[in-house]
């Protein structure tokens, strides 16, 4: 069986979600990993999801070698831009510390519409290609370590 990455992305901004989306399967399909995509409503939802499926996992379930999650907050005129950017980077980072997964975090947290523009294009800076390829080096590294 090939390799397999789990890409977990927050719908919530639908432009810049196709952006981030595109970056990071290219990125993958470039280096033969075979893509599943799970979609999530928000930010929020990603560490749940992500949680899921390192569960499933450990229960014989569907196994990836390398996780992505992608997502955009954009700073508001309330404090919820704190929460979901910093609760929601959190839970991403304890589950893949826990289970010690191969993640690469494509969360954007920005100040407006164009600084997530700018970072989800892939022909710009390429935040979710570069999040896959985060993902792909940790893989080698724990592959390289015989894990």
């Amino acid at each position: 069986m090939g390799k397999r990455a789990l890409i977990i992305e927050a719908r919530f901004y639908d432009g810049y979600a196709d952006n981030l989306l595109a970056g990071a399967k290219a990125e993958f399909e470039a280096n033969d990993f075979a893509v599943t995509v799970w979609t999530v409503p928000g930010v929020l939802e990603i560490p749940i999801a992500l949680a899921m499926a390192a569960n499933d996992a450990q229960q014989g379930g569907t196994r990836y070698d390398a996780f992505c999650v992608l997502g955009t907050v954009i700073r508001g005129e309330t404090g919820h831009y704190d929460i979901v950017a910093g609760e929601g980077n959190r839970g991403v980072t304890d589950v893949a510390v826990a289970h010690r997964l191969p993640l690469g975090n494509g969360i954007l947290t920005v100040e407006d519409g164009e600084q997530a523009a700018v970072r989800a294009d892939p022909a710009r800076k390429n935040k979710g290609g570069g999040a896959a390829a985060a993902a792909i080096a940790l893989y080698d590294l724990s592959a390289a370590l015989g894990r």
